[in-house]
């Protein structure tokens, strides 16, 4: 119920924004799968890597610039096991044909309750498929830029209100 009523005042929420927003404003939400990569050390056989399946789920908005590129802020909660944390990549998203957009940028993190330091910063691509107009399908690969910050594959589906 706790949910429900959570995606319920969200939709809310974006539809109240939108309705009040310039045409060049579209909100959404957004979520998925989600592998993490970890590397850790074996004994004597090298790095060995471990997988952690999860999901992810959050909201987004695309603020047009021009006819081919928009930024693309998102905030999104990422649980595996216990392991959860937030993602909040700010694309450059680069529209390549009306169904497909590939998006690159910074990812800021707040690591709930792994790590020391509980704030990293990592870099996003990504790419997106339009099935409608509101549907999309979308894929991105996020990579640490020291060894304790895990990579991540995410793929997952968009609604834009």
């Amino acid at each position: 119920m706790k949910y429900t009523t959570t995606l319920c005042s969200l939709f809310l929420f974006f539809s109240i924004l939108k309705s009040n927003a310039q045409s060049n404003v579209d909100f959404g939400i957004k979520g998925g799968l989600n592998l993490t990569f970890f590397k850790i050390q074996e004994a004597q056989f090298g790095d060995n890597i471990e997988t952690e399946a999860g999901f992810y789920g959050g909201i987004f908005a695309d603020i047009e610039i021009d006819e081919t590129v928009s930024l693309q802020p998102e905030l999104l909660y990422i649980q595996l096991n216990d392991f959860r944390f937030i993602n909040a990549p700010i694309y450059a998203k680069f529209h390549l044909s009306d169904k497909l957009s590939f998006m690159a940028g910074p990812s800021l993190n707040y690591f709930f309750d792994f790590f020391t330091n509980k704030f990293k910063v990592r870099g996003d691509i990504a790419t997106a498929y339009n099935i409608t107009e509101s549907i999309d399908i979308h894929m991105k690969f996020v990579m640490g830029f020291n060894e304790v910050a895990p990579n991540g594959l995410f793929f997952g589906a968009g609604y834009t209100f």
